[in-house]
């Protein structure tokens, strides 16, 4: 993870045409919208998607990629990295809400079953600072949000503590708004990474994201400007 923080963030140069294979590495929140902006762009893009955390350590080792798009701050020294979207979190249970929750401190009930993200990644980060006036006692913890919500959908779990933008792009589940988690909203930020084999087709991709067109896809699918 330390190398990764020292790589430099690349704005332009040299390298495989724009209309080369781009491949991206992303926070598993961003599929659905990252997705869609690939196919609106007419870029080649090949997409790994896992928790950010996940996709740091790959990259550390070694892994190719040409673009890291992190659900939380990236840290690179001398470059400041940019900045794209926000995302905040909702308690997400079934269609119907058969618990009958209605806010934070019903995930303390002893006949709820809760998941969360693990606090290495930025949801279960963003879920320590939001759930941090009540004891909630996960039966879970997960690698990324997709598998937290996954828990849920599997109907393991009663709920999960995961993006808005989860439960826009799931249609058998719901999501309870809850004011603490205006004080944890994740900041998305993306990197054209310096080893990038294909700089100009990634800084192609970068740029569409953060276009009008790209801002619009990404609050389409929930996410905050």
């Amino acid at each position: 993870m330390r190398r990764l923080l020292g790589l430099l963030l690349v704005l332009s140069g040299c390298g495989v045409p724009a209309n080369g294979a781009v491949t991206v590495f992303a926070a598993a929140s961003l599929t659905e919208a990252f997705t869609r902006i690939a196919a609106e762009s007419g870029l080649n893009v090949r997409f790994n998607f896992a928790g950010s955390a996940a996709l740091a350590a790959q990259i550390d080792q070694g892994a190719p990629a040409d673009v890291f798009a992190s659900a939380t701050r990236i840290t690179i020294d001398g470059v400041a990295p940019v900045a794209f979207a926000k995302n905040q979190l909702v308690i997400a249970v079934a269609k119907g809400n058969p618990k009958g929750l209605n806010e934070l401190s019903d995930l303390m009930r002893p006949d709820v079953k809760v998941a969360l993200c693990a606090q290495q990644v930025p949801c279960g980060a963003a879920a320590k600072k939001a759930l941090a006036s009540v004891a909630v006692q996960p039966v879970t913890l997960e690698q990324d949000v997709k598998a937290a919500l996954s828990k849920l959908k599997l109907g393991e779990v009663d709920a999960a503590v995961v993006y808005r933008t989860d439960v826009r792009a799931s249609p058998d589940v719901e999501g309870i708004e809850f004011p603490e988690s205006a004080d944890a909203i994740n900041e998305y930020q993306i990197a054209v990474l310096k080893e990038s084999p294909n700089r100009a087709g990634a800084q192609a991709f970068v740029d569409y994201v953060r276009s009008e067109k790209g801002m619009a896809a990404l609050v389409a699918a929930g996410f905050q400007r």
